[in-house]
């Protein structure tokens, strides 16, 4: 593979990867403004949020058996079509209700294509240079974050939120065309992947009964979920407690996101010394640390807006850092089911992350530290899982290793 083909797949698969936060990042600042036209709460605004992590969560699963089935094109089309119809059906929306219903569905198309793209990347590239594409991907998902809050911010205030919606119709209609004459066919279709119901919880059983999966995903979107109670928070925190107007939560977001995005670069770095299990494991650790200072100090109202934004970055940079490689220790045991596993990881993300921002809407947020104190939760228990499941790993080499010693 050519090194210009090389980067050209990453941007193709990493604009996949980043449809969903786009959807997400880019009508924050119009949270206010949809709140006034809809005649409703910032708070039940908020619930539309929590209704497309819904959709994300529930498509994973949909999607995982459709992939290895029918290979990953064609039901990548059908969801980035899903998508681009639900984008303009909440450009018409007249009800918070018939807002949170068409994000939900808007998630579930948008979800075929992160789940795609992670397959597509087990498929592609060498198991050893995953978490190294990964944290690639992340560069180019790093668009939205910096630049989706800033755009939206400026749409809203000059043409309304409604054409958010189209935009982010628009740009999944190029993606769609890039995928389908540019992005070449990974798996081939498998007939005797059935789709009964049957079959389909075996698959899924065989791929959670493997150690090194079920410990780096759940541990990986537990940590990951600190990032979902951000995004939930954050527009109450910055523009409701600090006072701060669209446009500037728009840079600060932005801001923010140089963490996360430099960090899971730094991770490039950082492989060509260390083991994935060895950065994640430090990574963990220093998150747990953050995360602790940030809730005490939140609780006893010692930060104003420029300390909660360092204790925020500080946070996003472990999480950048740590997620990259969960993703790929999760995906290396599987081949042939890896539209499954990329499925389940997936859905195990956004599953977490959703309970995460729905846990987080229950407070009425007037200060940091509901966002600081999920946070604090989510590292600990991600620490709390690694160890545990590692534990589970080493058992299983030791046994497979005095296996091959009896046999030989």
């Amino acid at each position: 593979m050519t090194r210009q083909r090389y980067f050209f797949l990453i941007l193709i698969l990493g604009s996949l990867t980043a449809i969903g936060p786009f959807s997400i990042d880019m009508y924050l600042p119009g949270f206010p403004a949809i709140a006034h036209s809809l005649h409703t709460s910032v708070e039940q605004v908020a619930l539309s949020l929590s209704g497309f992590f819904i959709g994300i969560s529930a498509g994973q699963l949909l999607y995982g058996p459709l992939l290895d089935r029918y290979g990953r094109k064609k039901p990548l089309y059908a969801g980035l079509a899903v998508y681009i119809l639900a984008s303009v059906g909440c450009f018409a929306v007249t009800s918070i209700e018939q807002l949170i219903v068409l994000r939900c569905i808007q998630a579930i198309g948008s979800c075929a294509a992160g789940v795609a793209a992670m397959a597509m990347v087990r498929d592609i590239f060498p198991v050893k240079d995953n978490a190294r594409v990964f944290a690639l991907l992340i560069l180019v998902l790093g668009v939205s974050p910096m630049i989706a809050p800033t755009v939206g911010g400026f749409v809203t205030a000059h043409w309304g939120w409604q054409i958010i919606f189209i935009i982010l119709a628009v740009i999944a209609t190029l993606i769609l065309l890039a995928v389908i004459f540019f992005l070449p066919e990974s798996y081939q279709p498998d007939p005797s992947f059935s789709l009964k119901p049957a079959p389909i919880i075996r698959n899924f059983i065989s791929v959670l009964t493997v150690p090194r999966f079920y410990t780096y995903a759940l541990c990986g979107a537990v940590a990951f979920s600190g990032l979902f109670a951000y995004l939930s928070t954050s527009p109450m925190v910055f523009m409701n407690v600090y006072k701060v107007s669209p446009q500037v939560y728009g840079w600060i977001f932005a801001l923010l996101s140089v963490g996360f995005i430099g960090a899971s670069q730094l991770n490039n770095l950082l492989m060509k010394r260390y083991k994935s299990e060895q950065v994640v494991k430090v990574t963990l650790i220093c998150m747990s640390a953050f995360s602790l200072v940030f809730v005490i100090a939140a609780t006893g109202n010692q930060l104003g807006i420029v300390g909660t934004i360092v204790m925020i970055f500080a946070i996003l940079c472990c999480i950048g850092i740590a997620n990259p490689n969960t993703s790929a220790l999760s995906l290396a045991p599987f081949e042939r089911n890896a539209g499954t596993a990329a499925a389940l990881l997936g859905a195990f993300q956004m599953t977490i992350g959703t309970v995460a921002s729905v846990i987080v809407s229950f407070f009425k947020v007037q200060s940091a530290v509901p966002m600081a104190a999920i946070m604090a939760v989510t590292s600990f228990a991600a620490l709390i899982i690694l160890f545990a499941g590692g534990s589970r790993i080493r058992n299983k080499v030791e046994a497979g290793s005095t296996a091959q010693g009896v046999v030989h």
